[in-house]
């Protein structure tokens, strides 16, 4: 962080769900990656940044969970359980910083049509595509715009958390398809 002179904003936005297999079934490799890059990644990110983020005298940290992390799913697991831990990061964040000028705020996207799927399916583009088919998916400029819009509040004013659907969804995994 040293080439850094200053730092007003930290995006922590992992994705990389990994599979759709039962916990029965589960490989091991697929969660250990999905943990490092979601909750690891974080607090590294995190860690790193927090002297400069305070020193700026308005720091802010957004970070991108998902609505996998405020339900559970059959099959899903390995990624609500990571996504689940950044609730709990993002909850304690809030409680260690209080008092210093660093906002917290958690930006839980439903459904966003990017690589996210085709990962998921280990590049199975049919099976990837069919979780969007018949719906209108939010897209990552819908979430950036959601970024851009918390972090531009006056710095006394916090979003804490933002679950944004697109209009199709109503749970993780109960859309409307035409």
């Amino acid at each position: 962080m040293a080439g850094v002179p200053r730092l007003n904003v930290l995006v922590n936005n992992a994705g990389g769900a990994l599979g759709l297999d039962p916990i029965a079934e589960s490989v091991d490799e697929q969660w250990r990656t999905m943990w490092e890059a979601n909750v690891f990644g974080l607090m590294l990110m995190t860690r790193a940044c927090l002297p400069k983020l305070e020193a700026s005298g308005a720091g802010h940290i957004v970070n991108i969970g998902s609505i996998a992390g405020l339900e559970s799913y059959p099959g899903g697991a390995g990624y609500t359980s990571v996504k689940h831990g950044v609730v709990a990061i993002t909850e304690t964040l809030r409680l260690e910083l209080l008092g210093k000028p660093i906002r917290v705020t958690e930006i839980d996207p439903g459904m966003v049509e990017t690589e996210f799927s085709l990962v998921r399916f280990d590049g199975d583009a049919e099976r990837a595509g069919s979780v969007y088919r018949g719906l209108t998916p939010l897209v990552a400029e819908d979430i950036a715009d959601c970024i851009a819009w918390v972090v531009t509040r006056p710095a006394h004013v916090n979003i804490d958390t933002m679950r944004v659907t697109p209009r199709a969804q109503a749970r993780a995994t109960i859309v409307h398809r035409e």
